[in-house]
């Protein structure tokens, strides 16, 4: 057991910080600071001693150096057994310190507020972050308390040890210590990396640290653990609704990803990962029906998401169909009132929050990381053939594009007046997404004459476009690239269709 009689504080954060401070006093433990903290100290009326009545020495640099100082890190790193260092600390006046409290600037925080660059380097802590590791490396004579999360930990301890710590106590904080440091400057190098603009390669190392998580109720399946890395609430307000799953998670990034590319009024229906139904329109109730009558046997158990608000009106449409996750980023009162009575439906309040620009996924014990495909195919689009496309089909097109970019590969895309009318995603071949779009279409009562079909790669043979024209379909939008693009080409041209080229492919695997 060790007592401890002097404390250094340096914390950004002082929401928590009065009642560690009612605890230190109550076991009077010797309290110093600085700055800021020095003064929140003072203005509840408890005894701090000044850093630089210590050091001798007075803030300089606007602040940027405080605590940087012998007698202070001396005080943090000596050991109690060490006779040589009694020695020092006796030769040049340095007093123990026995704890060391610590909250450091909120970098991540000043990130995701959209400040300058000037404003998110000065929050690049320097001597906190050199406390907590000398008090953390020394934990066999110092108790280091990293962040205002281990606070009420400081608390407890201190309490039920009477003003004591013991050595495997000072372990279990020196331990968190290290994870607080290791997240910190890999949010700051994950930050440089991405600020590079001399360099616009994706970083050498992967080494991101999400600092939030949850345990989730188990992964893919019942057999398997899951766990979710991040921070939902950055995305969204949770208004009604059990835990997110590991499968909503997935869709619902899907539909996000997805809506993004909507500035129109829209409605989308996911299932897998993949719009089973989806429709743009002025007026919202007619996107949600047209979106629904996409697929209504896939909608079952789907997860349901707009770009606008939703009002009673269309809440008691929605109110019929059994769906597992609702986004919107906003709802009346009384449309809120009505979903939420089935009280296990997942309702998201949706932000507007930019989503990383870059995506991971494990394979082979390893990472891939790639830039999101964040393109759009309305900058270059290339018309072909002969034929000349007309305004209302160019909307379908680029509508059925749009949806294409986000439906698993191989992909297949069909749509009539802005309403997906049939899908095949997923195949081995391109012929048999198409194949599967045009079946899903009939079987809900399409007609295909004057449909528009999307492609998320080329066509290496003009077969695809052969079925579609039987079908009815007259334009087709693809990325073009093949060396038999011209066989398309001709195709269209000798049998009055359009085709478009964007130059992007879009495969999702």
């Amino acid at each position: 057991m060790k007592k401890i009689n002097k404390v250094l504080i340096s914390v950004f954060n002082k929401s928590s910080l009065s009642d560690i401070l009612g605890t230190l006093k109550k076991h009077q433990i010797e309290i110093i600071s600085t700055g800021g903290t020095k003064k929140f100290i003072e203005d509840n009326d408890i005894n701090v001693t000044s850093v630089e009545d210590i050091t001798e020495y007075p803030s300089i640099l606007g602040g940027r150096v405080k605590t940087l100082h012998p007698k202070i890190f001396g005080g943090i790193l000596s050991r109690d057994s060490n006779n040589l260092d009694s020695e020092d600390l006796n030769k040049f006046n340095i007093s123990k310190i026995d704890m060391v409290i610590v909250d450091l600037y909120p970098f991540e925080e000043t990130i995701l507020n959209k400040s300058s660059h000037n404003e998110i380097i000065e929050k690049i802590d320097i001597g906190g972050v050199s406390l907590i590791r000398a008090a953390a490396k020394n934990y066999k004579n110092t108790l280091v308390v990293p962040s205002i999360n281990e606070f009420q930990n400081a608390i407890d301890l201190i309490n039920e040890k009477n003003g004591f710590s013991e050595i495997n106590d000072r372990f279990i904080f020196a331990k968190k210590a290290f994870n607080v440091t290791l997240n910190y400057e890999n949010a700051i190098s994950t930050y440089f990396n991405l600020k590079d603009d001399t360099n616009n390669n994706l970083p050498h190392k992967f080494n991101y640290v999400i600092n939030d998580s949850h345990k989730l109720r188990y992964g893919e399946n019942p057999h398997q653990e899951g766990r979710y890395y991040g921070n939902l609430e950055l995305l969204f307000d949770q208004l009604n609704g059990k835990q997110l799953s590991y499968n909503n998670l997935l869709d619902i990034d899907s539909a996000v990803e997805l809506i993004n590319e909507f500035k129109e009024p829209s409605f989308g229906i996911l299932k897998h990962n993949n719009a089973c139904g989806f429709a743009s329109n002025n007026n919202l109730e007619m996107a949600w029906d047209q979106a629904l009558q996409g697929d209504p046997i896939s909608a079952f158990g789907g997860v349901l998401i707009t770009n606008q608000k939703i009002n009673i009106q269309l809440a008691k449409k929605i109110n019929q169909l059994f769906f597992e996750v609702l986004i919107s980023p906003s709802f009346s009162e009384e449309a809120l009132e009505l979903l939420k009575i089935k009280k296990n439906r997942i309702i998201l309040k949706k932000k507007n929050t930019k989503l990383e620009s870059m995506s991971f996924r494990t394979v082979l014990n390893g990472v891939l990381c790639q830039k999101k495909d964040l393109i759009s195919d309305e900058i270059n689009l290339n018309t072909v053939s002969k034929i000349d496309v007309s305004k209302h089909q160019m909307t379908d097109l680029i509508f059925a594009s749009k949806i294409c970019k986000h439906t698993k590969s191989n992909a297949i895309v069909l749509a009539k007046n802005n309403q997906l009318i049939g899908s095949g995603c997923g195949q081995t071949s391109r012929i048999d997404a198409l194949k599967q779009a045009i079946l899903k279409a009939k079987s809900f009562g399409f007609s295909l004459e004057g449909a528009v079909m999307a492609s998320d790669a080329f066509f290496p043979f003009p077969d695809c476009v052969e079925i579609a024209k039987k079908e009815g379909i007259n334009a087709v939008i693809q990325p073009g690239g093949s060396k038999n693009d011209q066989l398309s080409i001709d195709y269209c041209n000798q049998n009055e269709m359009a085709m478009i080229f964007t130059g992007n492919r879009h495969f999702k695997h």
